[in-house]
């Protein structure tokens, strides 16, 4: 394909991805305001979000696995006009409890959106190749993430938030039309498709299961409780069934046999420690901003543009460097300290830390995670066999969003925890500074015990302070905790093989292995079109026979 055809085809995918980054990032600054006007508490706030990773999570592999089975241009299709539907039907939530629900239903849309992108790029662009494209991906996931949040914010506080959920519409449509128009796949030959369905339910509730006690623990019941306990088992028992039944499918859910693949086992690690960071930040950088420096929702968009534009920026001059020298490690590598240094910097502020340092702490963090997070994608898939590249690829998106459900489940239940326990311990303050307001005070007090997340800006500034010092310590201690846990990204990446990077796309890979098959298929027997006679070759290809092209990476 000429460069010209590349970026038409291109034109769809990244409409598609840039309405499915939209969609989910334009509530982010606003979450705050809405959990309050539905009157949810912190859990629900939590759940808000994680209910639509947890669900990214267990349809992710779903979908790699019907990309590697069926039609990817419409299942991309099919899984972008599910997505906006939902999102459009949250607009309408009375209660955090429906908002949840289609949050669930995004998230199962979402996961075949970010999945089956990443596995329709490697049918026209090699790994190699992918670098020179970088920017756009980078340009869109900005727009989309740091355009998001400040379009939310504007809408929430000059409108209505619930219109955060209908913007994504016109854009979907223009995204499913352009990709039936650009989008041109090879058809994939169609064969006999047997589902997993015992993996999806196994998978679906070991995985549900266990987030569900990472979220809940330590608020709704304690750590060490006979309901812990059960749940944990439960989750295991159902993971160590899904195991079994894996290794026993003839089309399995997720081969185990890719872990025999040390590029894809280390890189499965990397993701999951990648997930924290990427998910826990973002979620919790806009209610710091919010609840603890009292901005309002559009400006929470804007403080957290560094943290994108690290990403952006630094993406794309990797991708350029990627493309042209092919070396990827070393970018990888330093990705993965920029998270670390980013993660226990941003532990270290406050309610009133000079701006300029958080700022700067942001871009840290956000320039590793863009030389780390798609570039695991990008090994794995020049790795792996490219039968198994729709299942491989979406398996590093599985892992990633699983660690980033786990780590906004996880951290969300520390902070639902540590909350009620700070206000505790200034109790005496608050009571003082009510006081201090007179009749105005009683309904401070009212809102300050119904168990809801207060709207900070809207309190008295005896009161505001309080919270905002106290979400201004809470906050950050999350990012103290992720940090070291952060370090399993380092080990993980400097771990992966340095594989060099195939100039192949999957579709020259997958002709290439039909061709191949094709003559083993046909016998030895060939015919010289010259010369009209019959040759026979040897079974073993020869120096002087016909070899067949040598497969990606010398395997």
């Amino acid at each position: 394909m000429t460069h010209r055809e590349i970026l038409t085809a291109l034109t769809g995918i990244l409409m598609g991805m840039f309405v499915s980054i939209l969609a989910s990032t334009v509530v982010s600054s606003s979450l705050p305001v809405i959990v309050s006007d539905l009157n949810g508490s912190q859990t629900a706030y939590t759940w808000v979000v994680t209910a639509t990773l947890l669900a990214t999570t267990i349809s992710t592999p779903i979908w790699g696995k019907l990309a590697d089975l069926g039609n990817r241009k419409l299942l991309l299709q099919i899984s972008l006009a599910i997505f906006v539907l939902a999102s459009a039907a949250a607009g309408f939530s009375q209660t955090t409890s429906f908002l949840i629900a289609m949050r669930v239903i995004q998230g199962l849309a979402g996961g075949g959106v970010g999945a089956l992108a990443q596995i329709v790029m490697a049918d026209f662009l090699s790994p190699r190749e992918r670098g020179k494209y970088m920017g756009l991906f980078g340009a869109v996931m900005a727009i989309g993430t740091v355009g998001g949040p400040l379009i939310g914010g504007f809408v929430t506080d000059t409108i209505n938030w619930r219109w955060n959920f209908f913007i994504a519409l016109p854009f979907a449509i223009a995204a499913v039309i352009l990709i039936q128009r650009t989008l041109h796949l090879p058809a994939v030959a169609k064969r006999k498709v047997k589902i997993d369905y015992w993996g999806i339910l196994l998978l679906s509730g070991g995985v549900s299961l266990l987030l569900i006690w990472m979220s809940l623990g330590g608020s709704e019941f304690e750590w060490a409780s006979a309901t812990s306990l059960m749940m944990v088992v439960g989750a295991v028992l159902l993971l160590a069934a899904f195991i079994l039944v894996e290794i026993k499918s003839s089309e399995p859910l997720l081969s185990m046999s890719l872990f025999k693949n040390r590029t894809f086992t280390f890189a499965v690690i990397a993701s999951l420690a990648v997930g924290v960071s990427m998910f826990g930040t973002s979620v919790f950088l806009s209610q710091y901003m919010i609840m603890a420096r009292g901005a309002s929702a559009t400006m929470a968009g804007l403080m957290t543009f560094p943290l994108m534009g690290g990403l952006l920026v630094i993406s794309t001059i990797g991708g350029q460097f990627i493309s042209r020298t092919g070396k990827w490690k070393p970018l990888v590598i330093t990705g993965s300290v920029l998270i670390v240094i980013g993660l226990f910097l941003l532990g270290t502020i406050h309610y009133n830390t000079n701006y300029a340092l958080v700022a700067a702490f942001m871009f840290i963090l956000g320039a590793g995670m863009g030389l780390v997070m798609q570039n695991m994608v990008l090994v794995v898939q020049n790795s792996v066999d490219i039968k198994e590249l729709g299942v491989a690829s979406s398996s590093v998106n599985f892992f990633r969003t699983l660690g980033g459900t786990a780590g906004t489940a996880g951290l969300g239940a520390i902070l639902a925890a540590s909350i009620p326990n700070m206000i505790a311990d200034r109790q005496a303050d608050l009571m003082q500074a009510i006081g201090s307001l007179g009749e105005k005070g009683k309904a401070v007090a009212e809102v300050l015990s119904s168990g809801n997340l207060p709207t900070i800006s809207t309190l008295p500034e005896p009161v505001r302070v309080i919270f905002e010092s106290i979400y201004g310590d809470a906050v950050p201690s999350l990012f103290t905790f992720a940090a070291p846990l952060s370090l399993i990204i380092v080990i993980a990446v400097c771990l992966i093989p340095n594989q060099a990077l195939t100039t192949q796309t999957a579709t020259e890979r997958m002709q290439e292995v039909d061709a191949e098959a094709a003559l083993e298929a046909n016998g030895i027997a060939a015919v010289d079109e010259n010369a009209g006679t019959e040759i026979q070759e040897p079974t073993a290809p020869s120096k002087q026979g016909t070899e067949p092209a040598m497969k990606p990476n010398g395997n």
